[in-house]
């Protein structure tokens, strides 16, 4: 308020002129007031100044709602002024011009109001004098007529003529908002009434008119009655039919939520059995990579073995004594590592055959899955086809229902198309699923497949290691043996060379032999550490052993820990399949519920074509009664016109007579002499 009052007295200042009080008291009455948004300037005499004024005011104002410029004595350009300043207002709903005897020049401008505001809902303009000018009251009426937000409009006592009514009734055909119109006490006669009677044919939004004091015919009067009465249970059925239309909507918002809820869900327990595949998987993934690193620490150890033993084979070659005790262990290492190869083979036979036996089951498992997810897509093929059906069904009843329920039937439809576009969906969802499964399930059994076949790579790795020890030993052997024959043969020499040179060679021989002596205890030695070297080759061979059997108890727990997942998935499944039943079960209680709402559809649809009969029937009296109207109206235009010419020649006889009088006596002869 304060803001409205600062820019009409800084206007007043541009302008050089002094407010009038009359509105200021009325703006400070209206800042008392607590919450109040009407500016009441009723029975104020305004200037045209102040009527500049306010329309600049008002141009941006958005505070009042309602605004009373009743009786103040408002001359046509204050009133194009106001006009002029309310067409761009937003907030002003009432418009109070009262008693302003406004003429052409204010007509024209509130015809321009009426054709470019678009927020006022009610117009009084009583005692007035709009229909004075016919071209000003036409475009008046042009503006009302594109107006597509006034509501109510008062006219009463504004000198409107059957011409002014049949502008009206042309407006009042293009407009459709307009709801209250009020025309009593003016001129429009019987033309008037006839063109407003024809302009409500075709206009059903006007639900109330008065019309007395009109010198209208009692029977338009009835007639334009009944046609408001028709308009207004008109309005009625179409708010009963929006309502109903909002509560269908309403229900069909609700099952989409619902099957939207059940959707997330889906998706939810879909996401929790891809995060415990993963996990499991990664859990797979950090054994196996632990059991390669064991693989390779023992591959190491096993080089490292390999060193060694290339160390003996050349300290074999030293002498025969270490290569025939070596010979003795070696045959005894040779029954023990084929003791370990039966060991192994037999181990490795058990296990192929568990796998087998492991993989056999699995197979079956799978193909029972994959029967049962084929039951499971034949009933919901089985519901499809009912549902489909039922759409058939519900489609050749929307085909009987009227234009009214259009709307309905689309949203119906599209309703439906929604609902298989996200069976579809789910179907889509529940098919991806299994090939994921599937895929991760042949991506473990590769993966195991893959380590099975590594870890046997290496054994027979290991395996060819050992035969090229074997085939080492075998050569070392055999040049123990010609070292032995050539050893006998230099020793026969060296006796038949000692026989020829026994005397001259005892003292040396004497050395060598305690040379030898000593070359025999050093070996003695070295054989004894061979043999310790020996067995803590045993004891390393021992302990590979060990390690075999504790990675054959891992390769066991995993087959354990492979076995649990599948039973874990069997439960999942069998944990989708119960979802499904649920699915299915929330499927027939929708079916059911769209039954029920085809029952009241059909209702309705009965309920409408009874109504549509009897406003038929009602529509069909009427027509009657307006023809006998008619025709009795048609008698009645006869027998005035029968009167007027009987009375015309009454005239003629009566002047005839007064001027054969006139002429006659001695005044009219004087008369005329004069």
């Amino acid at each position: 308020m304060e803001d409205f009052k600062k820019t009409y007295l800084r206007l007043c200042k541009e302008n050089d002129l002094e407010p009038q009080e009359a509105v200021l008291n009325q703006l400070h009455d209206v800042r008392a007031s607590s919450g109040s948004c009407k500016l009441d300037l009723a029975t104020q005499s305004l200037s045209v100044d102040t009527c500049a004024v306010l329309s600049k005011v008002l141009h941006d104002d958005i505070l009042f709602t309602e605004l009373i410029l009743s009786d103040c004595m408002l001359s046509e350009e204050g009133v194009k002024l106001l006009a002029h300043g309310l067409c761009s207002n937003t907030t002003v709903k009432t418009l109070d011009l009262k008693g302003n005897n406004i003429r052409a020049a204010g007509t024209e401008a509130l015809g321009k109001l009426l054709l470019h505001n678009k927020s006022l809902k009610c117009l009084t303009l009583e005692w007035n004098a709009l229909g004075i000018s016919e071209e000003s009251f036409s475009l008046f009426c042009e503006g009302l007529g594109s107006n597509q937000v006034l509501k109510r409009l008062d006219l009463r006592n504004n000198q409107i003529n059957h011409q002014g009514a049949g502008d009206l009734a042309l407006a009042l055909k293009r407009n459709h908002t307009l709801q209250g119109l009020d025309i009593r006490w003016n001129n429009i006669g019987l033309l008037g009434g006839r063109s407003l009677l024809e302009a409500l044919q075709q206009n059903k939004t006007l639900f109330e008119l008065e019309m007395a004091g009109n010198n209208i015919a009692s029977d338009t009067l009835k007639a334009v009655e009944q046609s408001i009465r028709h308009n207004s249970e008109r309005q009625c059925v179409v708010k009963e039919s929006q309502s109903r239309t909002h509560v269908l909507s309403r229900e069909i918002q609700s099952l989409k939520d619902e099957k939207g809820k059940q959707f997330l869900n889906l998706m939810e327990i879909i996401d929790k059995q891809r995060d415990d595949m993963s996990r499991s998987s990664r859990t797979c993934a950090a054994r196996v990579g632990q059991l390669q690193e064991a693989l390779n620490e023992r591959s190491s150890a096993v080089n490292s073995l390999r060193a060694k033993l290339q160390m003996t084979e050349a300290a074999l070659a030293l002498s025969e004594q270490k290569s025939h005790d070596l010979s003795e262990i070696i045959s005894r290492v040779k029954q023990e590592k084929s003791e370990q190869k039966e060991r192994h083979s037999r181990d490795i036979k058990k296990e192929q055959e568990d796998a087998i036996l492991r993989e056999g089951k699995l197979m079956r498992d799978q193909h029972v899955a994959n029967e049962k997810n084929l039951q499971l897509k034949s009933k919901v093929d089985e519901l499809e086809r009912r549902c489909k059906s039922q759409q058939d069904q519900i489609f050749n009843l929307k085909q009987e229902l009227t234009n009214t329920t259009t709307e309905l039937k689309l949203r119906l439809a599209q309703a439906e198309e929604r609902l298989e576009t996200e069976k579809k969906r789910s179907k889509q969802v529940l098919e991806d699923l299994e090939h994921l499964h599937q895929k991760e399930v042949d991506h473990l059994n590769r993966h195991l497949e893959d380590s099975e076949r590594s870890l046997q790579e290496r054994i027979l790795k290991l395996e060819s290691v050992r035969i090229q020890l074997e085939e080492e030993l075998s050569r070392v052997k055999a040049l123990s043996v010609t070292e032995r024959a050539q050893a006998e043969e230099e020793l026969q020499k060296v006796r038949s060379q000692a026989r020829m040179e026994e005397q001259q060679k005892s003292s040396h021989l004497e050395e060598k032999l305690r040379l030898l002596t000593q070359s025999r205890d050093e070996s003695q030695i070295y054989c004894t550490q061979q043999k310790q070297t020996i067995g803590e080759l045993q004891a390393k061979n021992n302990n590979l052993l060990v390690e075999i059997e504790g990675l054959k108890r891992r390769l066991e727990d995993l087959l354990q820990d492979l076995s649990g997942k599948e039973q874990e998935k069997v439960a999942e499944v069998n944990k989708v399949r119960v979802e499904l039943q649920e699915q299915i079960g929330h499927l027939e209680a929708e079916r059911t519920a769209q039954s029920g709402l085809k029952e009241k559809i059909a209702s309705l649809e009965r309920e409408m074509k009874v109504q549509t009969s009897n406003h038929r029937e009602a529509l069909l009296d009427k027509e009657s009664e307006i023809n006998s109207l008619l025709e009795k109206l048609r008698l009645k235009d006869a027998e005035i016109l029968r009167m007027r010419e009987d009375e015309a020649q009454r005239a003629s006889f009566l002047q005839n007579a007064i001027l054969s009088y006139v002429q006659g006596s001695p005044l009219g002869s004087c008369a005329l002499k004069k």
